[in-house]
């Protein structure tokens, strides 16, 4: 065979090979995707990327607010388990620095750009740089534990069955981690990790009762507690607790709904002076005349703004209950 066809042959092989080793990698990114995507949970996400479990576990807390032990990162106790409550995953100070950076450039715009007075550039920068984080950080967190509520006694109903057919509770609580979706599937997951890294069941369940700050959680951890010291059944305790929690859980939805006339009550009565305020000041900004001139119009503002403040807030305890 010629030198010059021997070489075309060559040719056409490397090039079949490079296209069958180009197809595979496409595949395979494309399969690696898809399972990464196809994980119920952020831990499980973590763990496709072949990341020993241990440093999972430490990536997964910090990224909470948490030291690589599970323990709150700094001293402001309160914040601290506020932010990891709230489910929001990253640095705690860049949460914080990008409020205060917004609060400070809106303030600067307010007091520099557009004349306004000092006063009323710092109410600004403390609404947008230290109220507004908090609320945010509030209603996540609100969010977070009404979705853990719904799903804890599935899981609880998931771990009963897998002792009834002699799984130890490690593996129980495993299995949760690799079924359930966030925000459970990862707490739990990181509660399984605990357990295998040397923490005992009752205290992974307290450090997990901290994290989410959910009161049936609290009930899991006196339950495992006194189990593990006074005995007893613990697949009947467990399903007597997710019965409990159910129903805990019902109530809530008709109390919800129940008060949800006085809900909407209340966002009307607060919102119709505003939207009024701005329909009068689009279409006849002339209609309050000089008044805005009078030295008493701000206190006058200041007191009925206060005191509407505090008929939201009476009207809030109304429809909101503890139970």
């Amino acid at each position: 065979m010629p030198t010059g066809q021997t070489l075309l042959y060559f040719v056409y092989v490397l090039g079949a090979a490079s296209v069958i080793l180009a197809g595979e990698a496409l595949y395979l990114s494309f399969a690696n995707r898809r399972s990464r995507a196809g994980a119920v949970n952020r831990r499980l996400r973590r763990l496709t990327d072949d990341i020993p479990a241990e440093q999972t576990l430490q990536v997964l807390l910090r990224e909470r607010g948490l030291t690589e032990s599970g323990d709150f990162l700094f001293g402001l106790i309160g914040l601290n388990r506020l932010y990891t409550q709230s489910g929001i995953t990253g640095n705690p100070l860049s949460f914080a620095a990008k409020f205060l950076l917004a609060g400070l450039a809106l303030a600067l715009l307010l007091s520099i750009f557009l004349g306004f007075s000092t006063l009323v550039a710092l109410i600004v920068f403390v609404v947008i740089g230290l109220v507004l984080p908090l609320l945010v950080l509030r209603r996540a967190r609100n969010k977070r534990i009404q979705k853990f509520a719904k799903q804890l006694p599935d899981a609880l109903d998931m771990i009963v069955r897998s002792l009834r057919a002699g799984h130890p509770a490690s593996v129980a609580v495993s299995l949760v981690a690799r079924e359930m979706p966030d925000p459970l599937g990862t707490e739990f997951g990181i509660v399984s990790d605990e357990i295998t890294f040397g923490l005992s069941i009752e205290q992974a369940v307290r450090k997990l009762s901290q994290r989410v700050g959910f009161e049936g959680l609290h009930l899991l951890s006196v339950s495992l507690s006194i189990q593990a010291k006074t005995g007893g059944n613990l697949t009947g305790i467990l399903s007597n607790l997710s019965a409990v929690l159910r129903e805990r859980q019902k109530l809530r939805l008709k109390v919800k709904a129940l008060s949800a006339e006085g809900r909407v009550s209340a966002w009307i009565i607060s919102l119709f002076p505003l939207v009024m305020f701005l329909i009068l000041q689009i279409t006849a900004p002339s209609y309050y005349g000089g008044v805005w001139h009078d030295p008493l119009i701000m206190p006058v503002f200041l007191i009925f703004g206060t005191w509407a403040l505090l008929g939201d807030f009476i009207m809030y305890r109304m429809v909101n209950f503890d139970f």
